[in-house]
């Protein structure tokens, strides 16, 4: 997963040649670091995306634009166009992530 760390960059990702998938997380946040145990596998699996990792706090502005009200949120953008967004509270498990995944058209 690539860190996203400038404003610039950010829009690159998400205007791809191929949909970007971007999790919203915080260093201080245990749900974040409960995800990135299991995160990898499901890279592997789904690599139809272009994953990025971005921390919210960095980008406040990005966060209340894409209403990203809890993380972690992972965001598919396609051209960039957010087209889907799994929200904290649905991001706890390997199960929740893979059935937001394969819900992503």
């Amino acid at each position: 997963m690539k860190s996203i760390e400038t404003l610039e960059a950010f829009e690159q990702a998400i205007h791809g040649d191929k949909r970007a998938l971007i999790k919203f997380e915080a260093d201080w946040c245990p749900d974040c670091k409960r995800l990135n145990m299991f995160i990898d596998e499901i890279i592997e699996d789904h690599n139809e995306f272009n994953w990025y990792e971005i921390n919210r706090d960095h980008f406040p502005e990005l966060g209340e634009k894409y209403e990203v009200m809890g993380i972690p949120s992972l965001l598919v953008f396609d051209k960039g166009e957010k087209k889907a967004h799994l929200h904290s509270a649905n991001a706890k498990s390997p199960e929740e992530v893979r059935a937001f995944l394969d819900s992503v058209e």
